[in-house]
């Protein structure tokens, strides 16, 4: 490995570590004095089940985070376009628009224990396809696409159901500590992930990173299988979802601050798709990274998104009010796909990556909470499935819209072109402002 290899694994170790103080900080200020000295996020850990789940999805999202990395740079290997990098990402986001609202009421309808083993069973079906696929040479990049929606719809299914068991695992007490947990395994997976994959790739090839993520999601379905649910299936009728889709529209549409919200996300949506589609098009394209630098290139998306949200989003939300941090994250932006329309250097170009990562973080987490502000408390699951539709929509047809414009008029041109859409973009952060409903939710 180079000294550049080194250096980020550096980074990403202090980062973790950091993350981990932070969050305990934070939870232990949560508390009351007397509970402070014996506070931890990791009181959860203590319970098997609870710890079992927990390793084996910290198993499983580092799998994930290296599978990524491996059909990445599989695709790069097959097709010379752009085009196909980029619709990578609208093939992974594309099944969380369509599927997001049925597999929430698939959760609540059926047994989440068998939901779970069924999803994760085919993930683990999906993905050893892949890897036979390629090792028997019939591997090509509408089948990579088509693998990566597959998965997508594994991912858009299995989500609720897995959020929705882990109040059923721990106890109320230790619950804000196993969400802590559950963030900060997300966020793990995500540093250490594609710097693993990028070291094992050019040694051990894609095939076996494909088998290793399969594996991964069996040790998922041995971990859930040890859980003993006490909760009875709901049910509801068919009709249950068709009226909650009916009164979410309803809510947007009578609701001023919902629909703020759901045109902030959208427009959101469409100008971060750059990110996923054209970041890693951007290395391998122009800056021919190898596959370990490929690794290390999500691995600093990762670090700065981490950065991003345990250091950068209380520092600015102490200084600005939650419209002027999202126009910050806006500027930091339109910087950022700037420098990649210029940077040829592989090492500044990680460094753009993590800034890219702080700016996606920051802006993401405003746009979250006023979100959860603006949707009345009864129709919140409903609203937030909304929200990440709109997000998703927008997020996948801006996937589309980047890749198509990179294979035709060329990447430079792309991403400069795209810096100056986001700045003439700025007016509508003034006119749909998340303010009015962060201001109506504190009585000003």
């Amino acid at each position: 490995m180079s000294p550049v290899h080194y250096l980020a694994i550096a980074i990403g170790i202090a980062t973790i570590v950091a993350m981990v103080a932070r969050a305990r900080n934070q939870e232990n200020a949560l508390r009351s004095p007397r509970l402070m000295s014996k506070a931890s996020i990791w009181i959860p850990l203590k319970n098997r089940i609870f710890r079992n789940l927990w390793v084996a999805s910290l198993l499983s999202g580092s799998a994930v985070s290296a599978y990524d990395t491996a059909a990445t740079w599989l695709m790069n290997t097959m097709t010379p376009s752009p085009l196909f990098l980029s619709l990578m990402s609208t093939f992974a986001t594309l099944p969380f628009f369509l599927f997001t609202l049925p597999a929430g009421v698939l959760a609540d309808m059926f047994d989440r224990k068998k939901l779970l083993c069924f999803m994760n069973l085919w993930l683990a079906m999906v993905a050893a396809g892949l890897a036979i696929t390629n090792w028997i040479g019939l591997a090509n990049p509408y089948l990579i696409l088509g693998t990566v929606f597959l998965l997508g719809v594994g991912f858009a299914f299995n989500a609720p159901a897995w959020t929705a068991i882990i109040p059923e695992v721990v106890t109320k007490e230790d619950l804000p500590s196993a969400t802590t947990l559950g963030g900060l395994q997300l966020n793990i997976s995500g540093i250490v992930g594609p710097a693993i994959g990028g070291l094992i790739l050019p040694h051990l090839g894609v095939n076996f990173v494909f088998a290793i993520n399969s594996a991964c999601f069996l040790l998922v379905i041995l971990a859930v299988s040890r859980w003993k649910s006490l909760r009875e299936p709901s049910r509801v009728p068919l009709e249950g979802f068709i009226e909650s889709l009916a009164s979410a529209i309803r809510y947007i549409r009578h609701t001023p601050d919902v629909r703020v919200v759901v045109v902030r996300v959208s427009l959101f949506g469409l100008f971060i798709s750059m990110i996923p589609a054209l970041l890693p098009v951007v290395g391998l394209k122009q800056l021919n990274l190898n596959a370990s630098q490929l690794g290390f290139l999500f691995t600093s998306l990762s670090i700065g998104s981490v950065l991003g949200a345990v250091f950068v989003v209380p520092t600015v939300r102490a200084k600005f009010s939650p419209n002027r941090v999202t126009i910050l994250a806006t500027a930091l932006l339109i910087l950022v796909y700037f420098l990649m329309g210029c940077i040829r250097q592989p090492q500044a170009f990680l460094l753009v990556a993590g800034v890219a990562g702080v700016a996606w973080t920051v802006a993401a987490s405003e746009l979250w909470v006023a979100g959860q502000i603006a949707a009345p408390e009864l129709a919140r699951g409903r609203l937030t499935a909304a929200y990440m539709m709109a997000s998703n929509g927008s997020t996948a047809i801006g996937g589309i819209v980047w890749g198509a414009l990179a294979a035709f008029k060329g990447l430079e041109f792309t991403l400069h072109t795209t810096s100056i859409l986001l700045l003439i973009s700025l007016p509508l952060l003034f006119r749909f402002t998340i303010d009015v409903v962060q201001g109506r939710d504190s009585g000003a």
